[in-house]
């Protein structure tokens, strides 16, 4: 396309692109392009998930291991901080408060101990989910890879770091006259539903914790809270006796509550089965499976989402 200028000469324009008037989304379409980091099918992202699994425990392994590089007593903490606050929840709970009434004292040191430890698992859990993405945002913006990857990870890191700590549980346990037993086998299901109720449930912190990074502060109050309503300390039933049942019912019937009841009913020989709920394994099935599923799915949906802005 030519026309004459002012001063006589002919000049030489450009001939329209094809391109021209076409939206972002036709230009995308026509050369093939799709958005970088868009959110993947839900099988093809477990499918990448499953990809990354050595990557997944390497890191998880690692973060354990650092976690008290920089303490003199180095991985000891691991079990000295769950075994200071059951002692301090001893003082306090246990000797001032009496919240051991109606179990002896070779019952009730063990089902303090194994409370804290599991308790502790879940909530570790949680605090590591709402900072996975947060935290690590430098890895989220320069490496393309399922951002699942890192509350599943620190999950796992904390099943290890239970796993380690369970050795003084056991002597615990043992000190008090509950020794090993068929019923410690029970330790292998408990663990495997609570860790997948506590992986869901970082999912679900990872999400919001990305999205309002403030959460890492509120969290805090909010386990402390379901800790003490969770019976801990002490036992739900008996401190509950007299009381309207329903209120036993919904703090009895709490996930955090069902894996610390299952946990002591396998490990402690004091601890019957007049202390769980009813249909108790099927309780606890259900959470695990509806956390997990649904914190996997909710984390999922804002994949694309992850690192941006």
């Amino acid at each position: 396309m030519s026309e004459t200028t002012h001063d006589g000469g002919v000049a030489v324009s450009a001939a329209p692109s094809p391109d021209d008037g076409l939206s972002p989304a036709e230009l995308a379409a026509k050369y093939g392009l799709s958005v970088s980091g868009a959110r993947p099918g839900l099988s093809e992202y477990v499918r990448q998930l499953w990809g990354r699994r050595h990557f997944i425990l390497a890191f998880s392994q690692a973060k354990l291991t650092a976690q008290y590089s920089q303490a003199k007593l180095g991985q000891v903490w691991q079990v000295a901080t769950p075994l200071l606050n059951a002692l301090v929840y001893y003082l306090i709970f246990g000797l001032i408060l009496g919240a051991n009434r109606g179990m002896d004292k070779e019952v009730y040191i063990p089902f303090l101990v194994t409370g804290v430890f599991v308790f502790t698992f879940t909530q570790s859990s949680v605090m590591a989910g709402v900072r996975a993405i947060s935290g690590n945002l430098g890895l989220v913006r320069a490496l393309h890879f399922p951002r699942a990857s890192l509350p599943v990870s620190f999950a796992l890191q904390q099943l290890q770091q239970l796993l380690f700590s369970m050795i003084v549980l056991f002597i615990v346990a043992c000190a008090f006259g509950s020794f090993p037993s068929l019923s410690w086998l029970l330790i292998v299901p408990v663990l495997a539903l609570q860790f997948l109720f506590n992986t869901g449930l970082a999912l679900i912190m990872a999400r919001a914790g990305a999205k309002t990074p403030d959460l890492a502060q509120l969290m805090p109050f909010v386990m402390r809270t379901w800790m003490y309503a969770s019976g801990v300390m002490f036992s739900i039933p008996i401190m509950l006796e007299g009381k309207p049942t329903w209120i036993a019912d919904v703090l009895q019937w709490n996930p955090a509550a069902i894996y610390m009841d299952l946990m002591r009913f396998a490990l402690i020989d004091g601890y019957g089965s007049e202390n769980l709920p009813p249909h108790v394994w099927a309780v606890a099935l259900g959470w695990a499976v509806l956390v997990a599923v649904g914190g996997f799915v909710y984390f999922w949906k804002s994949e694309e989402r992850y690192g941006r802005g």
